[in-house]
This record gives C-alpha cells, sequence and structure tokens, in this order.
C-alpha cells in the first residue's frame, strides 16, 4: 500500500464529514436549519434531536475512523474494526435510503445544501471508494460483524426510548406514535436486518479484495 495516498484520502474524507456535521450542528443550535421548521424547541432539545439522526452518527463514525486512518492507513485492533465497519455500512445505507427514499421530499437551499451533499453524498462515496481503494484488510473477522451489529440494535432501542419520553422521532419509518409499536419494532428488526446485509457485503470483498500483504508485495 502506497500510505501518502491513502493518507490523504483519509484526512480529506474525515475533514469532509467533520465540516459538515460541526456546520449543521451549529445551524441546528441557533434554530436555522430547515428540519426544525414546524418545531423550533430549546437549543439543548435541538442538539439532541439532531444527534439523534442516523445520518449524523453515521457520519459522526465515519470522521473517528478516517481520522484514524488518516495517522495509519493499516491501522488494525478489534476497536477499530468494530467502529470502522460501523462507519462503513452506516454512511453506505445513508446514502442509499436518502438518495431513493428522503431525497424526492427534501430541497435545501444555500449553505444547507451543501452540509447536506456533504453528509448524503460525499461521504459517503468517499467512504465506500476509500475502502475499495486503500482498505486496509482483511479487518473483518465474523466476531467483528456480529460486534458491530450491536450499534444499529442500541440506535433503534434508544429510538424507541426516546421517542416514548418526547413524542418525537427522526424518521416516519420508526414512529411510534403513528404506526404503533407493533410496526415500528418490525421496521427497526427491518433496518438492523438491512445493516446486517451491507456489514456481510463489506465483510465478504474485506477477504476477496487484495488485502495489505498482497499490496505491500506489489511495491
Amino acid at each position: 500500500m502506497h500510505l501518502a495516498p491513502a493518507r490523504a484520502w483519509h484526512l480529506l474524507t474525515a475533514l469532509i464529514a467533520i465540516a459538515s456535521v460541526v456546520v449543521e450542528l451549529v445551524l441546528v443550535a441557533n434554530g436555522h436549519n430547515p428540519l426544525l421548521a414546524t418545531d423550533v424547541p430549546p437549543a439543548a432539545t435541538r442538539v439532541i434531536r439532531f444527534l439523534s439522526y442516523f445520518t449524523i452518527q453515521s457520519n459522526i463514525l465515519v470522521a473517528i475512523s478516517a481520522s484514524m486512518l488518516a495517522l495509519d492507513p493499516r491501522r488494525n485492533g478489534r476497536l477499530f474494526q468494530v467502529l470502522r465497519l460501523d462507519a462503513l455500512f452506516g454512511i453506505t445505507i445513508t446514502g442509499i435510503v436518502y438518495t431513493v427514499l428522503l431525497a424526492p421530499q427534501h430541497d435545501p437551499h444555500g449553505i444547507n445544501a451543501l452540509t447536506n451533499a456533504g453528509l448524503h453524498y460525499i461521504t459517503p462515496i468517499m467512504s465506500v471508494l476509500g475502502w475499495i481503494a486503500f482498505g486496509p484488510r482483511p479487518r473483518i473477522p465474523e466476531n467483528t460483524l456480529l460486534l458491530a451489529l450491536i450499534w444499529p440494535a442500541l440506535y433503534v432501542g434508544y429510538t424507541l426510548a426516546h421517542g416514548a419520553a418526547s413524542d418525537w422521532y427522526p424518521y416516519p419509518f420508526i414512529d411510534a406514535a403513528h404506526l404503533g409499536y407493533a410496526t415500528t419494532l418490525r421496521n427497526g428488526l427491518g433496518m438492523v436486518v438491512l445493516l446486517a446485509g451491507v456489514a456481510t457485503i463489506f465483510r465478504v470483498g474485506d477477504h476477496r479484495l487484495p488485502g495489505d500483504a498482497a499490496a505491500a508485495a506489489q511495491e
């Protein structure tokens, strides 16, 4: 692996994710985010709701894991493996779901259009392309895949608990107030299964695409 291009790519990915999240957070904290157009609660509540979006959590995971890779493109370790896989399948689903389901209903303008592009398009594309081009691989043993699914399971549980306490849900497909708990739990389970499927695709690629040893042998 040529480390300089890998470092540069991961650093750029991290900076885009960080900038998108931070700018969006500032807008939310000041009540200028279109997501809050019909409901502008106190600043602390706005921040909690902002951090409750799967999109935001996925971008934060990308920012952390890509920053770690910018420092060491061959980084390894159990915690890193889980964090990296969570970031990969989380940001992949973020990009796909937004593009297919949410983009037709969302028309951001001005700086929101820039942060929206960073969160939903640029970061997902750069994350996946960076993984394909630079790895590192192999980094996804079977036990890592299982551990990585803890985050989405906790996310569904947190969302339901938070929604029950506040009557606010980040996405309509897990809105128990309107759908009822039976449908919401089914949708939440479907979300975890979908993420598990995407994680499995990354695991297959992790074992079939060139790994660190193969790349080093080519240098």
